[in-house]
């Protein structure tokens, strides 16, 4: 470990502070775990003191124990291939060291009531159809266009709401909080989505299907961080466990689909057509299980996959980035004005929201002390693609507004552009001064966890305000 990185694990403070500060480190390393660090800790302290009766201060004597000690990466990937086998227990067994049977009872009644709630939500899923909305057709084939879109509306509004309870009872929310911050901001969106005469098809109503997932999944976080909204440090804990849940969802749903198969191929060979129950019941039933289900996966196996989403954002950044100038060059040899495609516009909206998440994820690993490198400075070169990209398009759809007239596609997509270009700006400025030093890592993370809000925001004003101002068309 070089000197310059070891200076970035620790502020100025005490040598206590210091270690504290190191062991934080110290426990990101999944193979390193608690006993581990405690042994570490030990010969790092001892270190310390001998080096402190050779003449040197505090925190030169840590400096150089730390570079002794050796980097944590490399003792990190030592430690994995003596202990490989601790992957596979964190991941499959329900005890941990040191809990003993309090911890277990806990971690049991978590599971209980998540697998009550996840078969909550996959019964809620099937609920409409007791009141003949169909979910998958009519038994002669048809498909009614209201009944597919009543489900495109509420499939959040009816699975979301037990991955909700599920986090408010985990973080024993009081009843107060739960009933002023989360159910009444969610029945207002859904009455609006529901009771709003929507036209089946129209633009208004899909626009209603598209932002009330990302309406309720602020609620959502309402209820992760226990109501406590207002901490920097809960929203960035949400941002982790919403990449985490990600990954664990997409697991358990690569896993479902290899078992449906199985059960399809299965009975088909004995001659038995489960097709039907397959496609009503099985794949939509296990998906909306699924969603509570990867919630717990993510709150009780926190040290299998803590880091995958930020990883994976630094592995896609430099792609990204290369996608989005690719696209910013195209887009001015071929600028038309008005006849910009209404589909780029769409995908361009939907990189930039990406550009965000790389960005989040990004600094939800960072730590917190550390200096810019060159990855810093890629990041400010993708901010600043993504923001000329969204000032282009920004200016594409003023043209076609100007050209066209207001509708609500183009309404939905000038305020997004608008909400992406108020944070991509604040973030460039940010991400600029961090590289000269005026700022810390710890300022681009409060600005991104700040901004959150506002993406709910406006995705409730599309659910409320879009259908009686364009007549619900």
């Amino acid at each position: 470990m070089s000197r310059a990185r070891d200076e970035t694990l620790v502020p100025d403070g005490t040598l206590d502070e210091q270690i504290d500060a190191w062991r934080a480190y110290a426990r990101r390393a999944r193979a390193v775990d608690a006993p581990d660090v405690d042994e570490l800790e030990d010969h790092l302290r001892d270190q310390v003191a001998d080096l402190v009766r050779s003449g040197l201060s505090e925190r030169e004597a840590f400096l150089v124990a730390v570079g002794r000690l050796g980097a944590l990466d490399d003792v990190s990937r030592e430690f994995a291939r003596e202990h490989s086998e601790r992957l596979w227990k964190q991941l499959v067994l329900w005890d941990e060291p040191g809990t003993g049977p309090a911890g277990e009872s806990v971690r049991r009644r978590s599971l209980v009531r998540a697998l009550a709630l996840a078969g909550g939500a996959a019964l809620a899923l099937k609920l409409p159809t007791l009141f003949g909305i169909s979910f998958g057709g009519g038994s002669d084939g048809t498909v009614d266009e209201s009944d597919v879109m009543f489900y495109l509306i509420n499939v959040s509004a009816l699975v979301l709401p037990f991955l909700g309870a599920y986090l408010a009872l985990d973080r024993a929310m009081p009843w107060r909080r739960v009933l002023g911050m989360l159910v009444a901001p969610a029945a207002v969106l859904v009455a609006a989505a529901n009771l709003y005469p929507y036209e089946p098809t129209g633009a208004t109503a899909i626009l209603t299907a598209i932002h009330l997932p990302v309406a309720l999944w602020t609620l959502v976080g309402v209820a992760y961080v226990g109501g406590d909204w207002r901490s920097a440090s809960r929203r960035m804990d949400f941002v982790r466990f919403t990449g985490e849940w990600v990954v664990y969802y997409a697991l358990v749903a690569l896993g479902g689909g290899v078992l449906t198969g199985v059960v399809v191929a299965g009975f088909t060979a004995l001659g038995v057509d489960v097709t039907g129950f397959v496609s009503s019941w099985l794949v939509p039933c296990g998906a909306a299980g699924a969603v509570v289900v990867a919630a717990w996966l993510v709150e009780a196996k926190q040290a299998v996959v803590e880091n995958v989403a930020p990883v994976l954002a630094r592995v896609f950044t430099p792609l990204v980035t290369a996608v989005v100038l690719a696209l910013l060059v195209a887009t001015l040899v071929r600028w038309d004005g008005a006849d910009v495609d209404r589909g780029l516009l769409i995908l361009v909206d939907v990189l930039l929201a990406l550009v965000l998440g790389l960005l989040l994820y990004v600094v939800s690993a960072r730590e917190p002390a550390a200096r810019p490198g060159a990855f810093d400075r890629l990041q400010l070169g993708l901010v600043v693609a993504a923001l000329a990209t969204d000032v282009v398009m920004l200016a594409a759809m003023l043209t076609r507004t100007a050209e066209y007239g207001l509708s609500p596609n183009k309404v939905a997509a000038l305020g997004l552009d608008a909400v992406l270009l108020g944070n991509l700006v604040r973030a460039a400025m940010l991400q600029r001064d961090f590289l000269r030093g005026r700022v810390r890592a710890a300022a681009l993370e409060r600005w991104q966890t700040t901004y959150l809000p506002v993406f709910g925001a406006w995705a409730a004003v599309v659910v409320v305000t879009f259908g009686p101002a364009f007549g619900f068309v």
